[in-house]
Formats: structure tokens, C-alpha cells, sequence
């Protein structure tokens, strides 16, 4: 492929404060203005969708910043026709910048005569013409090899671990990282790691889907600050009781460290009138009004890592580097001091 001469950032309308911010940051970068190609993503009476691009896109590099969140299926189809749209206008590469991947939780058949929607999407993004893929913390990392694409899958482990150095400074012997079930161990562990904590596991089990029917925890929290690791918060009905369990056990306080807070339904208020101290969640999800007025939720901004992620792809240099706290703290000096 031969080498093209900036990045180019084109955005949809599920987030787009992120990817102003992403276009600053990649400004700052450059030592030019980076700004947001000029398209516009409307929507006929009918509620069918419309992209037009103002701009000349033929042999460029471009990256189509769109999380598929709440609306899903609009959000997932402005993506698909905008990458048509830049497709057929030549562009020479098209990258699918995901910052939260939706249908990721549907990524295997738990029961008979069920779909497994990750897959899909993932064919529907390369059959719309995606050269790669970009996200962040995917529910389930086998759904990489969904795709017959690169696919770059990047962590908020790093970033978390910067955010909990910096504000629990003083403190660190007296962290617990707790996973919020079985199956979201290694997630937590790796936590658990870069902060040099021990890991503590809440085991609920379910008499019927959607009840919880009781939550045991593995390991000794009494006189702990307890930080649950997990990827997605949706209605934080169980974040709010393996915190209480946690309290119940002797824990000093609880904390959460979630990466997409998808927050649906009661959540906001669940959380806000829960035991835990704080909720920190990353921007990959557009915040509501209510998640930014809740007094005990916090957002960590994930910018500065997508906008080096995209130069690292755009230069051909490593995006796995950005796996590494180190190689983050200077990306997010302005934000976490040493």
C-alpha cells in the first residue's frame, strides 16, 4: 500500500465529542489542524439513513470513529453506510475506529436456536468493505478471530491502572481488585497485576436469567478497599450487590473501574444511591446528562490512547506498545502526575 500523506477522520453521530477530542488531540500530534471531514449523517422522515462526504477522499486513509452503542442497530447501520459511502469514493483504506463494540455479549450459542450476532457484525463489517478494525476491550477476546481482518483490540487496564496509582497514592497496600464473577477473572487479575494487589472473586449464581439468587466472595476483604474490574456496566444491578456483599464481608469501601458504561434503565440511580464510593467509567459510550450529574461516577477520557493507536496504525508502528502503562503515562501526563 503506498504511503498516504495524513490520517483522515470522518466521525458518525453515536459519539462525537470523542472524536472531536480525538481530532485535537491528533492536531497537537501532527503540528496542523486535524479536523473532522465534512460529511453530513442524516436521517430521512422514515428514519432511513443518509451519508453524504464534502470532501475528496480518493487514496486517503480513513478512519470512521463510531461506537455501536444505545440505538444499536442505528448506530451499527450508520457505520455500515459510511464505510459504503467512503468505499465507493475510493478511498484507499478504511478503518473502523469501535471504540465500544456492540452485539460483542451475543459471541457464542448458549442456548439451541440462537444467533451468534458478533459474528455477524463482524461479517457485516467486511463485506461493507472495513480494512481494520479498532476497539477497545471487546466482552470476549475470541471475537478477533470473528474477522478475517486485522483487528486491533486495545485494553483500559493501562489507563485504570494509571488512574488508581494516582488516586489511591499512599494507599496502595490496602487495595483488593475484585472480580465480579468467574468469568471475568483474568480481566481483573490483570488489573490485580499492574497495580501489585491481591484478587478477590464474587461468585453469584442465578436460579433463573436475570436474578441473581445468591453472591458468596472468594477471599479475605475485611479491612480492604475493594476496586471491581469489569468491561460493561448495563443496568448495574449486579455491580450494586456484589459491592454490598463486599461491605457485608468487611470491606472499608467499594470502588468500580468499568470500561463502557452502557448504564441503561435504573442504573444511574442504582448506583447513585448504592454503597460504592465511585463508579469510573471510560468516554467510550457517549455520557448522558445523568451519568455526568451523578456525584459518584467518574469518566476517564480515552482519547489520547485512540489517537496514538490510529497514528501508530497510520506510521506502521506497534499498537500493542499502548498495552503498557508506561508507554501511556506520558499520553496522559495532563491528566496523572508521577
Amino acid at each position: 500500500m503506498p504511503v498516504m500523506t495524513e490520517p483522515k477522520l470522518i466521525a458518525g453521530n453515536a459519539n462525537q465529542p470523542l472524536a472531536a477530542s480525538i481530532a485535537r488531540r491528533m492536531s497537537m500530534h501532527r503540528g496542523m489542524n486535524v479536523g473532522l471531514c465534512d460529511a453530513r449523517v442524516e436521517r430521512f422522515n422514515d428514519q432511513e439513513i443518509f451519508v453524504e462526504v464534502f470532501e475528496n477522499v480518493r487514496g486517503e486513509d480513513m478512519y470512521i470513529i463510531q461506537p455501536t452503542s444505545n440505538p444499536a442497530n442505528d448506530n451499527l447501520m450508520e457505520l455500515l453506510i459510511m464505510v459504503d459511502a467512503l468505499k465507493r469514493s475510493s478511498a484507499a483504506r478504511i478503518t473502523a475506529v469501535i471504540p465500544y463494540f456492540g452485539y460483542a455479549r451475543q459471541d457464542r450459542r448458549a442456548k439451541a436456536r440462537t444467533p451468534i450476532s458478533a459474528k455477524l457484525v463482524a461479517n457485516l463489517l467486511t463485506e461493507a468493505g472495513v480494512d481494520r478494525v479498532l476497539t477497545m476491550d471487546l466482552h470476549a477476546a475470541q471475537i478477533q478471530g470473528f474477522f478475517d481482518i486485522p483487528v486491533d483490540n486495545l485494553y483500559a487496564a493501562p489507563v485504570f491502572a494509571l488512574d488508581v496509582q494516582h488516586h489511591f497514592r499512599g494507599r496502595m497496600d490496602d487495595l483488593m481488585v475484585v472480580s465480579p464473577d468467574v468469568g471475568g477473572v483474568a480481566r481483573a487479575r490483570e488489573l490485580a497485576a499492574r497495580i501489585g494487589a491481591p484478587l478477590s472473586i464474587v461468585d453469584k449464581r442465578r436460579e433463573k436469567a436475570g436474578e441473581i439468587a445468591e453472591m458468596k466472595v472468594i477471599g479475605d476483604v475485611a479491612g480492604k478497599a475493594c476496586i471491581i474490574v469489569d468491561d460493561i456496566c448495563d443496568t448495574a444491578g449486579t455491580l450494586v450487590k456484589a459491592a454490598q456483599v463486599l461491605t457485608d464481608q468487611g470491606a472499608t469501601e467499594v470502588h468500580a473501574y468499568i470500561t463502557h458504561g452502557v448504564l441503561s434503565g435504573p442504573a444511574v440511580e442504582r448506583i447513585s444511591t448504592s454503597v460504592m464510593k465511585s463508579l469510573v467509567i471510560t468516554d467510550s459510550i457517549q455520557p448522558t446528562g445523568a451519568v455526568k450529574a451523578a456525584p459518584n461516577i467518574r469518566i476517564v477520557p480515552t482519547a489520547p490512547m485512540f489517537t496514538q493507536a490510529i497514528l501508530n496504525i497510520w506510521n506502521g508502528t506497534s499498537v500493542s506498545s499502548l498495552f503498557e502503562t508506561d508507554t501511556l503515562l506520558p499520553i496522559y501526563e495532563g491528566l496523572y502526575s508521577t
